[in-house]
């Protein structure tokens, strides 16, 4: 606004300067008894004239808003389900630097805390974001939404009230097949961060929909893992190699496409060894391309290709302090005793829905 008024001044300045220039020419040239050659000094103060004009018409023209091209920010669809604010807004945060490194440690965590972390080497050379997908955003991709909103919270398997911390020391154990962080750590502390701000928007103790993985019906079968090798080779094998072993990045320490089984998989004391976790993760977001919405796999499918990896061989993990109370053990945790009489091998290939029926009838004696 300041620009154009002082162009404005200076030109009106230069128009009153050649109009007294003018006329000294003019009374010079009749005492010298000379022509006055008056064009050019016309044609001078026409162009300023014009000059003055541009200058105040644009002190009044307002741009076409319609035409004006809005700062680009993320929006959500609108399908009911939750989504995780705009990664954009980080920076504003008072917390900003521990967030955005929160974020690089689930989204490139072996490049941190893998065999050849720069920071530690905890980890298989997986990343968090392996299993929570699009770093722990995206809507039934085993996200992060309500984390913040349900810890502390008491969980079965361990028998005790847990915090976030020790929910995501549970993941690098089990998942990542490594050992804890400490709890004081800034790497913990920048994944706390980061998984308070993904569920900053949800209410405390409610839970999101959308939030962590999607629930599969029981197939009225046991999950086929010789069916479920067909599935896998006729859709996972582009990325996760015909061997299972995935596909490493060009830096050789970090996985493109992780490993479904073998010494640097998930062990089986993981949360996706259990097989309605993996079946819903696959069913959701695999293959590559598949959504929620638009899935590539039938139930069934998703089922048994979810069989087929979890019959592959992979790191063990010390189970015996899981499950003090045997009732809270979900039916499809593959591992004995159980308070019931089916097999281990219906607890981990089902068919799941005898089990579950015959808890509810179990349940249903014991009220009063």
């Amino acid at each position: 606004m300041f620009a154009p008024l002082i162009l404005l001044a200076c030109a009106l300045l230069v128009l009153l300067w050649l109009r007294a220039l003018d006329g000294a020419s003019r009374i010079l040239s009749e005492r010298a008894a000379v022509p006055y050659a008056a064009g050019l000094a016309r044609w001078s103060q026409r162009a300023v004239g014009l000059l003055i004009v541009a200058i105040v018409a644009s002190l009044f023209w307002e741009p076409d808003k319609a035409k004006e091209v809005p700062v680009v920010m993320a929006t959500q669809p609108d399908d009911g389900l939750w989504h995780a604010p705009d990664s954009m807004l980080i920076p504003s945060l008072p917390n900003a630097e521990l967030v955005i490194y929160g974020r690089q440690l689930v989204q490139n965590t072996a490049n941190f805390l893998g065999p050849q972390g720069s920071v530690d080497r905890r980890t298989n050379g997986m990343n968090c974001q392996n299993c929570h997908l699009d770093a722990g955003t995206r809507p039934w991709g085993n996200n992060y939404g309500s984390v913040a909103s349900l810890y502390p919270k008491f969980r079965e398997r361990s028998g005790t009230k847990e915090t976030v911390v020790k929910r995501v020391n549970d993941c690098i154990e089990r998942s990542l097949n490594g050992i804890a962080l400490d709890s004081t750590s800034r790497e913990m502390r920048a994944i706390v961060s980061y998984i308070a701000w993904v569920g900053s928007a949800v209410p405390k103790g409610e839970k999101a929909a959308g939030a962590g993985l999607m629930e599969l019906a029981y197939l009225d079968r046991a999950a086929d893992p010789v069916r479920g090798k067909n599935v896998f080779i006729a859709k996972c094998i582009t990325c996760h190699n015909p061997d299972g072993q995935g596909k490493r990045n060009a830096d050789g320490r970090t996985y493109l496409y992780p490993p479904l089984w073998g010494p640097d998989s998930y062990n089986h004391g993981a949360g996706l060894y259990r097989l309605s976790r993996i079946a819903g993760y696959v069913k959701a977001n695999m293959p590559q391309g598949a959504t929620w919405a638009r899935p590539q796999l039938t139930d069934a499918e998703a089922w048994d290709v979810a069989a087929y990896v979890n019959s592959r061989t992979r790191p063990a993990k010390d189970l015996s302090a899981d499950w003090p109370n045997l009732a809270g053990k979900p039916i499809d945790h593959p591992f004995g005793p159980y308070t019931d009489t089916f097999p281990e091998a219906q607890h981990k290939y089902g068919p799941f829905g005898p089990i579950a029926e015959a808890r509810a009838a179990s349940a249903n004696t014991k009220k009063p």
